[in-house]
């Protein structure tokens, strides 16, 4: 505990994350307290159950005389009553990748976990390696690993495993937030141009994660994705050791003799490893956390038992539920090269089966016409597509938004079922008499999508 430092305010503080660091601050000795605009369970009775006081709402009257330092979150905006106040009166503040770095990075083994795809699977992975094999690592992972039961633990530990986001930091500071994480440790998944509302185009995120690796420190290491030409323009001229993985014959570390069914399998580092999760990409996933957990010293035949009994992470590939010998199942993709890979790997967890795909272009992103032309290919990978409205679309001036119509006009032109259908309701309704027994359908969504899979198990 800083001793100049009292009483910390959190504006933002039912976040996820937020949530995570304010009450790793609590246990410190900290008085803390903060304000959300929706102040309810489960987050509200966690943190209050740690002695931290809640306002529901933003006002300046929240903001104690006492605080010594106030927490920004990453979703408040000028404008906003709470954070005017603050800054009219000169309180000093930070954001939450900041708060992070002056309170728990400092003097700790870092592992920072990138990319535009795979980072929470990997990071989730590579935790639950370090954790039973009895490394008892703090984490912090934007989704839920089943086996760890959370998304953060900011416990004391040599070890602190962080999913690296590229996203900016807070509406005062524009850099990633990786850029904050005192990196010993980076992994580059892949590399490609995604959160079209913060960067311009795919060279600003690679000037980014330049940026990062350029805070690595030489008795550190890299850990790059030996078949992702991005990935591997980035790494030139990084001072730290660099490695690369994957299936290229140039692959420092070459990913050897993989099998694909319901799971996988693949030699590496000359071991065999047995993964419970499916598709190629969760074999880079799983081959990127081998090699970290293996930098640090843990036998092989420890990382061995790690892969082979971690059971994923929620919404990535979840089955929600069987109705009438229909499988609903939950996934988060958002990108057309997340769509595209997952719906292979259903393909080999579901052979003959046929495969219907939902998804909701409702990420900053996906909303945008970024993805016109590559969606059509990805959302192929099934044998009928449902679109969704576009989320948000009053936010959107029309030639910038996504034509859902059109990409499911050139699904269709290919001989598959493909149906624009604006909510739920709808789709549901188109479906029902489509949907036979032994269907797979696939949602993909970032959000809560109208209860849709609780609504499919249902209505089917």
């Amino acid at each position: 505990m800083q001793p100049s430092l009292r009483h910390i305010h959190f504006i933002g503080i039912c976040g996820t994350a937020m949530g995570a660091v304010a009450s790793a601050m609590a246990a410190q000795g900290y008085t803390v307290t903060g304000s959300d605009k929706d102040v309810y369970p489960p987050m509200s009775t966690f943190l209050e159950a740690k002695g931290i006081a809640l306002s529901k709402g933003y006002t300046a009257d929240n903001l104690p005389p006492s605080a010594d330092l106030i927490v920004v979150g990453n979703a408040i905006s000028r404008g906003n009553p709470e954070l005017e106040a603050v800054l009219n009166r000169r309180l000093p503040y930070i954001s939450l990748p900041e708060t992070l770095k002056q309170f728990f990075l400092g003097g700790r083994h870092n592992l920072v976990v990138t990319g535009t795809h795979g980072k929470t699977t990997t990071t989730s992975l590579l935790t639950w390696i370090l954790q039973s094999a009895g490394l008892a690592p703090a984490y912090m992972i934007g989704g839920i690993a089943k086996n760890l039961g959370q998304g953060c633990s900011l416990h004391p530990s040599e070890h602190v495993v962080l999913e690296g986001d590229e996203y900016d930091t807070a509406f005062f500071d524009k850099r990633s937030k990786f850029l904050h994480y005192l990196p010993e440790l980076v992994i580059i998944n892949n590399l490609e141009f995604d959160h079209a509302d913060i960067f311009k185009d795919l060279d600003e995120i690679k000037t980014s994660f330049r940026r990062l690796l350029n805070v690595v420190p030489e008795n550190g290491v890299v850990f790059a994705n030996a078949d992702d030409p991005n990935a591997l323009d980035v790494i030139q001229n990084c001072r730290a050791p660099v490695h690369t993985v994957g299936f290229s014959e140039n692959a420092s570390h070459p990913i050897l003799q993989p099998t694909y069914g319901s799971g996988a399998s693949f030699t590496l580092l000359e071991t065999h490893f047995e993964l419970q999760i499916p598709g190629e990409f969760n074999v880079r996933n799983a081959a990127m956390a081998i090699c970290a957990a293996h930098f640090y010293g843990v036998p092989l035949p420890l990382i061995q038992k790690g892969v082979a009994s971690f059971e994923g992470v929620q919404r990535r590939q979840e089955i929600r539920g069987t109705t009438r010998g229909i499988t609903i199942i939950d996934d988060f993709g958002h990108h057309p090269t997340a769509i595209g890979q997952t719906l292979q790997a259903m393909r080999h967890q579901y052979p003959g089966r046929r495969l219907w795909a939902i998804f909701e272009p409702r990420s900053n992103t996906t909303r945008r016409a970024v993805f016109q032309q590559t969606l059509p290919e990805a959302l192929g990978y099934a044998d009928g597509v449902f679109l969704s409205q576009v989320a948000r679309l009053d936010q959107l001036p029309e030639e910038n938004r996504l034509n859902p119509e059109r990409i499911v006009a050139e699904i269709a032109a290919t001989g598959k079922p493909a149906f624009y259908e604006p909510d739920v309701t709808r789709i549901i309704a188109r479906l029902k008499p489509l949907a036979a027994e032994g269907d797979v359908i696939v949602v993909f969504s970032n959000g809560g999508f109208e209860n849709i899979h609780e609504r499919l198990l249902t209505d089917l």
